[in-house]
């Protein structure tokens, strides 16, 4: 005879399932991650007041963002030591090409230009997690590229190093 309570003691059992040494393998390489760049942190120099004024010195904000991701860690950390059931699944395939993209992004990034990996990647990525509409995917790959020049280099003046487009508008 089944009823509910039997599928809530299996669902439970399944929770309590002992943590192996490689579930704790992912959280311990981020909280070594987290020192390191902390340490390297803590090497930058010091700017000027005359050049920070009130702001936050350079090493605050790798300082503060490695805290944070800490603290989240610790989160993990606690929800696999309490027991917490996360289910192993596998990633769909749009998950493994966004990974191969990023390589694609770097080499395209270190040996033409930025900008053609931005527009190259973001219009890839576009069709590969389900735009059906290619002349909207081409749209959000130029538009996109061409704002975060526009912000960097008009508003903020911020040059970008050189490439094949860059080199054209720079001269």
């Amino acid at each position: 005879m089944s009823s509910e309570f039997d599928t809530e003691q299996s669902e439970a059992a399944a929770r309590q399932r002992p943590l192996s040494p490689i579930d704790m393998l992912v959280p311990a390489l981020i909280f070594v991650f987290c020192g390191i760049v902390t340490y390297l942190a803590l090497h930058l120099d010091t700017a000027p007041p005359i050049v920070v004024g009130d702001a936050m010195q350079p090493r605050s904000f790798p300082m503060f963002l490695m805290a944070l991701i800490a603290l989240l860690n610790a989160v993990l950390v606690w929800q696999l030591t309490a027991g917490a059931y996360m289910p192993r699944v596998s990633q769909p395939p749009a998950t493994w090409i966004t990974m191969a993209l990023m390589i694609v992004f770097y080499t395209l990034t270190t040996y033409i230009d930025l900008f053609v990996a931005l527009i190259v990647v973001i219009f890839t990525m576009c069709l590969v997690w389900g735009e059906r509409r290619v002349w909207l995917a081409g749209l959000v790959s130029l538009i996109t590229p061409f704002s975060i020049f526009l912000l960097f280099d008009l508003v903020l003046r911020i040059r970008f190093p050189r490439g094949v487009l860059t080199n054209l508008y720079y001269g």
